[in-house]
């Protein structure tokens, strides 16, 4: 009998068997994160590519789909601004209002006067969003284009100091700035400063850079070294939309128990309950869609409780103005 035949025939493992059993085992143990080995392949894979999950001998979970904290989606802070100063002037002014206007002892004309204030008072911080988000707007066109005539018109070694001063303090190196600087004024300088690509021939990932207004060398200088970017006219009208509607729904909750008791002193008590606890709810939501609150339940509480404070004392600042003044 031959060694052949006397051998018997072993079935090597699938590779999908293979990364079963990896995730299987990854349910008991934490599983490596694969490094990204340039050795590996002949050559480099491209950056959105770059993994060693194919690679022969190497077992685990890839990169890509570990599963952490800082995957949970989060709103956009400005939506968050926005609602925040909307709700809190919305609790504070109108509460200030129709405790004052309890003191005439009616819920009837509590109930006018604090809804001909809501109404204004929602126009009136609609439109001032809406102009703050254009003056802001306004503001990051002027930079820009004085940015892009400086950059324009000074030398290499001046764009290459003032990229250095934008990557110097996180830790990067001045070789590594002066060719950064010097990639991203030759994107600029491609495009013709103003998003038109002026070549043909480009690839489409190439042209599809060049044809982008937020590239080159006075995006990177506006955004990293000033902090600005262009704000597009939809968020104008966005803001100007959360802040009024903000405040609408905020100044409806103090002026609520008005229309169900009559006696405008009894009211006021059930409106400074309700109030105080929409403060606390709004606080512990408030914390959780920035990410403040974290994985315990302190966050929350402190969020809440933090609300309600900051709440009830500008509400109990402007009653006590109020009051003053009637007496």
């Amino acid at each position: 009998m031959s060694p052949s035949e006397s051998a018997q025939a072993v079935p090597l493992p699938r590779r999908r068997d293979s990364l079963s059993a990896s995730f299987t085992s990854a349910n008991t143990n934490k599983p490596p994160v694969w490094s990204i080995d340039e050795r590996a392949a002949a050559e480099p894979a491209p950056l959105p590519a770059k993994c060693d999950r194919h690679i022969p001998g190497r077992e685990g979970v890839c990169c890509k789909e570990l599963r952490d904290v800082d995957e949970r989606t989060l709103i956009d802070p400005d939506v968050v601004r926005d609602v925040v100063i909307g709700l809190s002037d919305g609790l504070t002014v109108p509460f200030a209002l129709t405790a004052g206007l309890s003191s005439l002892g009616e819920s009837r004309l509590v109930i006018l006067g604090g809804f001909a204030e809501l109404i204004a008072g929602a126009l009136s911080m609609g439109i001032g969003g809406f102009l703050a988000s254009q003056a802001e707007r306004d503001h990051y066109l002027f930079l820009k284009k004085c940015t892009e005539s400086r950059v324009q018109r000074c030398c290499d070694g001046e764009m290459e100091r003032e990229v250095y001063g934008v990557l110097g303090p996180i830790g990067v190196d001045e070789k590594t700035s002066r060719m950064v600087a010097r990639s991203l004024k030759e994107v600029e300088l491609a495009t013709g400063g103003d998003g038109s690509s002026v070549g043909s021939g480009a690839g489409p990932e190439e042209a599809g850079l060049k044809w982008s207004k937020t590239v080159g060398l006075t995006a990177f200088l506006l955004k990293f070294g000033e902090g600005l970017e262009e704000i597009p006219t939809r968020r104008m009208y966005i803001s100007a939309f959360t802040i009024g509607l903000g405040y609408l729904l905020g100044g409806f909750v103090p002026l609520l128990p008005y229309f169900f008791i009559p006696v405008a002193h009894i009211a006021l008590i059930y409106s400074c309950i309700i109030t105080g606890i929409v403060l606390l709810i709004f606080g512990a939501v408030k914390a959780r869609v920035t990410g403040a609150a974290g994985a315990g339940i302190g966050g929350y509480v402190w969020g809440a409780v933090s609300m309600l404070l900051v709440g009830g004392a500008a509400a109990a600042a402007a009653y006590g103005l109020v009051a003053a003044l009637e007496g």
